[in-house]
């Protein structure tokens, strides 16, 4: 079964190579060049994920964020855009609300979506819930709801990428990307989808899904939509000092490419102690990236980090 993975991923390997540039090339570097984009999920959330995130792009320890339109604490995520309009935040497209004492639903009106909510008025805590209960149309509406208050409470969008890949169809199948894509098209912003799958993700979709969905995804990059040619996140280890090492190895093996990574990063708090059982490693991921020692070992590297605005200004070309 492993060869002929492996040999499947060899042809898609291949496919790419001989039909398209990668997304590195297309904005201007040599083919293999190693691009990345470092992404704070989650802005908005709370205002422990908020401070953290703030505090990483002013110090341009991250070149990027997405900020959840329907949270609480969207408000001061969006005033800081207004401040700060140079910097790149996306909108972090959310159809799930995954905590036991923390919520949210929609921003659309909750007459017009309610196959997205539980019978308490939230969105479903899981992705399966999102794609075996939400009707497409409905989706739409939703979506962008998100994307029009952000719009109007001044926030410039550079991207979307979406929650919990709610979107994607990867536990059931039932995918809600063409939603996406017609989105993307509308509003002329690039999307978080990899055109590389892993591994690890062909294993969990089979190898006949997969294929459907890079025909599907190289449709749309025909069409114009931009996507990174990689999406990577990091496995925490139990300490800071293993979780810096663990990022240092991550990003030394980095593809050429554009290569995005995102990050969940919070400041210690009583507040996301409440909310989150696993906050210390939103909290080692903003000491990893307010470290300088990051910030020289990533630039020792030959890594080149972007913002996603030059991805959306290829696009709108």
């Amino acid at each position: 079964m492993r060869t002929v993975l492996m040999g499947f991923l060899g042809m898609l390997s291949f496919v790419m190579t001989a039909t398209a540039q990668n997304t590195a090339e297309m904005l201007g570097y040599d083919a293999d060049a190693r691009v990345l984009i470092i992404n704070a999920d989650d802005f908005g959330m709370c205002h422990s994920e908020n401070k953290a995130t703030m505090d990483l792009l002013l110090a341009k320890g991250i070149s990027s964020a997405t900020v959840m339109v329907p949270c609480p604490w969207f408000e001061e995520a969006a005033q800081f855009c207004r401040d700060f309009p140079d910097m790149g935040v996306g909108i972090h497209l959310t159809l799930n609300n995954e905590w036991k004492r923390f919520k949210w639903g929609s921003t659309a009106s909750s007459n017009l979506v309610p196959s997205l909510l539980n019978e308490q008025g939230y969105f479903y805590p899981d992705v399966r819930s999102v794609e075996q209960n939400a009707v497409k149309e409905e989706v739409i509406i939703e979506l962008r709801a998100q994307i029009e208050k952000a719009l109007q409470s001044g926030i410039d969008p550079t991207h979307l990428d979406n929650h919990m890949g709610s979107v994607y169809g990867l536990v059931s199948g039932i995918s809600f990307l063409d939603v996406i894509f017609e989105l993307c098209l509308e509003y002329q912003l690039p999307f978080r989808l990899p055109r590389q799958m892993s591994e690890r993700v062909i294993n969990e979709v089979g190898m006949e899904r997969a294929r459907t969905y890079r025909a599907m995804i190289e449709s749309w990059i025909a069409r114009g939509i931009m996507l990174p040619d990689h999406l990577i996140t990091v496995k925490h280890g139990k300490t800071y000092e293993e979780t810096l090492l663990r990022y240092k190895e991550l990003l030394q093996n980095l593809k050429p490419g554009v290569t995005e990574l995102y990050i969940h990063a919070a400041v210690e708090s009583p507040e996301i102690k409440a909310i989150s059982n696993a906050w210390q490693r939103r909290v080692f991921d903003l000491q990893t990236f307010l470290s300088p020692e990051m910030s020289r070992w990533i630039k020792d590297q030959d890594i080149q980090v972007i913002s996603w605005k030059p991805l959306r200004e290829a696009m709108r070309r």
